[in-house]
């Protein structure tokens, strides 16, 4: 008998099952995600499952750790400090794909090298350059991303620059060709550099959780989840932790696929920060061929093919004042609810509260609070932020106890960013308490910072409505049409050559609006979605029945909804996939672009055979370290060829051989 220990780290909840032979679930449970200190959730889930189903942690044959930290990072824009080295690149190049966004400001040098497209060099590396970059601009930098021109022909640039700035600075770094063996630069720079900002934050996770484990009993080896839905080893996933992007999501669609059998369906995963939508075909996640797409970032990351909005349980309640009749809406930053943070300090929310409440007006920040996060690395900070940062301290606060000036508030806002601050505000979670749907939190909080909220003017005059119940209601209506809204766009996004036009623009037409709500007038209109949607998450049971209604759908909620990512994570596959290229420079010669530099031969056949036999060593090694058995291997290629002269004329072909097994289970 295998026991099998999933455990997945959302943005509100740490998930733990434990699930007998891969066919049954015998106990699952949830603990606060500890953002402070992310193994305190940890222990706290996995000590409770345990206790649940009356097993012993020497009994764990295996551990799998789904996390949502590196989407909800992105999503949420933030990381640590990185530098970008940029080989042979222009500095226009730095506006590509987001780049300049992606970098907010870190340093990047552009520095002299780089190859040409068959893999020679195109410029001498200026190494001079890169060390007095170094010495000047390495302080308080996380992690450094290298990215050269054409270096999946030949890497001997970015592999260079690493060895200095690891020589030089003990931090480490992130080489573009190591995430993706594809053409285009920019892009992957991008995914390097959100990968350099990920290492550090991933790492302390990792490690922090491999402790708590091993301290708790469990000596079972510990996997972590890809974005695609495999598994890799602990290992492999602190070097390359932009992989574990949309690793939660990703585990929640193997986990719905397991509880439910669907072969065809939608499926959306609701957290405390993200809604997660995705497709499951023929029993299989789907694949985002373009990579994945992850707070606004199009990265080079093979991962499943998932839309992901910043809308949650815990996303921050926004003021619409444009016009007179105003509103609300929803994220995409997600805030601690007030109800919750007012039972973890009481004595600090409950009588400001009352004060506010008692004041004959609503100030602009009554309903905030503000908190640290403890035991975050502080670097890089500018001065006022240090100042703001030392002024918060170790307690909650009000926050207009805290911020002084207007101009404060970027420097909270820069804060919360670099993951070093907290703040709570009103959020569906306290709404979903208001209306005694959920009684996890503290009530009274909920309502009084409710009633502060729905006492704010819109641009009429008037309040925003009249007390907190009917906010409470408002704001769950919110939530309700901006998930449907979510999964609409996603399905013309699946479906984008068929209608034309904007996924978002067709999500909203006024046609589809009222196929939805069955018009009938001189002309009759029916719409609805033709799928069935999976609905997961803690709180998809009190908010997905009304968002199948409104798209007119068979929604299913899976019994163990709440802990789907658990489960996914846990029962998914160890894969490792790599990836070449054979060119031909001139006739009758096939270069083969190895990591050691590029190789000639004479027939392309032979070129094929000796770039497959490599790429398949490297992916059954990668996957025997990740704890791979039973492995079955599987080889595509792609050729390119062109007709010159009426004959068939090789241009390139890419390779790629996928390795793929179940994890090796500990066993007494």
């Amino acid at each position: 008998m295998a026991l099998l220990l999933g455990v997945d780290t959302g943005g509100t909840y740490t998930d733990a099952v434990l699930i007998r032979d891969e066919v049954e679930v015998i106990a699952a449970a949830k603990s606060l995600t500890t953002r402070q200190d992310l193994a305190i959730g940890v222990g706290g889930a996995v000590r409770a499952v345990l206790a649940q189903s009356g097993v012993a942690p020497s009994e764990v044959s295996l551990a799998a750790l789904s996390t949502t930290l590196a989407t909800n990072a992105l999503v949420e824009g933030q990381g640590g400090r990185v530098a970008l080295i940029y080989i042979g690149f222009q500095p226009q190049d730095l506006e590509r794909h987001g780049l300049s966004e992606a970098l907010k400001g870190d340093p990047a040098l552009i520095l002299a090298g780089g190859h040409t497209h068959a893999g020679s060099a195109a410029q001498k590396l200026d190494t001079e350059a890169l060390i007095s970059f170094l010495e000047t601009e390495s302080a308080g930098v996380s992690g450094f991303a290298v990215a050269g021109v054409f270096a999946t022909r030949n890497p001997a640039h970015e592999l260079e620059v690493a060895r200095i700035i690891q020589e030089r600075t003990g931090a480490p770094v992130t080489c573009s060709h190591q995430l993706s063996a594809k053409l285009n630069g920019p892009k992957r720079a991008l995914t390097a550099v959100l990968n350099a900002r990920l290492i550090g934050m991933i790492d302390r996770l990792i490690n922090r959780a491999a402790d708590t484990l091993t301290a708790i009993g469990i000596e079972a080896p510990m996997m972590v989840v890809r974005g695609d839905g495999a598994l890799m080893s602990a290992e492999q996933a602190r070097s390359r932790p932009i992989e574990t992007i949309l690793s939660g999501p990703a585990a929640s669609i193997v986990g719905a696929r397991w509880m439910t059998g669907a072969d065809h369906a939608l499926v959306s995963d609701i957290g405390g920060t993200t809604t997660d939508v995705a497709l499951i075909e023929r029993g299989l996640p789907k694949i985002d061929p373009e990579g994945a797409q992850v707070g606004g970032f199009r990265t080079m990351v093979e991962a499943v093919a998932m839309r992901t909005t910043g809308l949650g349980g815990d996303s921050q309640v926004h003021l619409v004042t444009e016009g007179l009749t105003g509103g609300i809406t929803l994220g995409p930053r997600r805030v601690l609810p007030i109800s919750l943070l007012a039972t973890e300090a009481p004595e600090v929310v409950l009588p400001t509260l009352e004060a506010q409440l008692r004041a004959p007006v609503v100030g602009e920040y009554d309903g905030r609070f503000v908190r640290a996060v403890i035991g975050q690395p502080v670097v890089g900070l500018s001065e006022r932020e240090a100042a703001l940062l030392a002024r918060i301290g170790t307690a909650v606060h009000p926050m207009g106890d805290v911020l002084r000036t207007r101009m404060e508030q970027g420097a909270l806002s820069r804060l919360v960013d670099r993951g070093l601050v907290q703040v709570a505000g009103v959020t569906p979670s306290d709404a979903s308490h208001a209306l005694g749907r959920v009684a996890a939190w503290n009530r009274e909080a909920a309502e009084m910072a409710l009633t502060l909220f729905a006492r704010r003017r819109v641009g009429s005059g008037d309040m925003v409505t009249r007390d907190a119940t009917s906010l409470a209601q408002m704001i769950v209506d919110q939530l309700t049409e901006q998930t449907a809204m979510t999964l609409l766009e996603s399905i013309f996004a699946e479906e984008a050559g068929l209608f034309g036009g904007e996924p978002k623009e067709l999500a909203r037409h006024v046609l589809l609006r009222r196929g939805l709500a069955g018009h009938r007038g001189l002309l009759a209109l029916d719409a609805r979605v033709n799928v069935d949607v999976i609905g997961l998450g803690a709180s998809a049971p009190s908010y997905y029945p009304a968002v199948g209604e409104r798209l007119r759908c068979k929604m299913i909620l899976p019994e163990h909804a709440g802990v789907a990512n658990a489960i996914g994570a846990v029962v998914g596959r160890i894969t490792q996939r790599r990836a070449g290229t054979v060119t031909a420079p001139s006739e009758g010669r096939f270069r083969v672009h190895f990591e050691t530099g590029p190789q000639d031969f004479s027939a392309s056949e032979e070129a094929m055979a000796a770039l497959e036999a490599q790429l398949r060593a490297e992916a059954v090694k990668a996957a025997e370290e990740a704890g791979a058995e039973d492995i079955h291997v599987h080889v595509s290629r792609d050729l390119r060829l062109a007709e010159v002269e009426a004959r068939q004329v090789f241009v390139e072909a890419t390779l790629t051989v996928e390795a793929s097994g179940r994890p090796r289970v500990a066993h007494d």
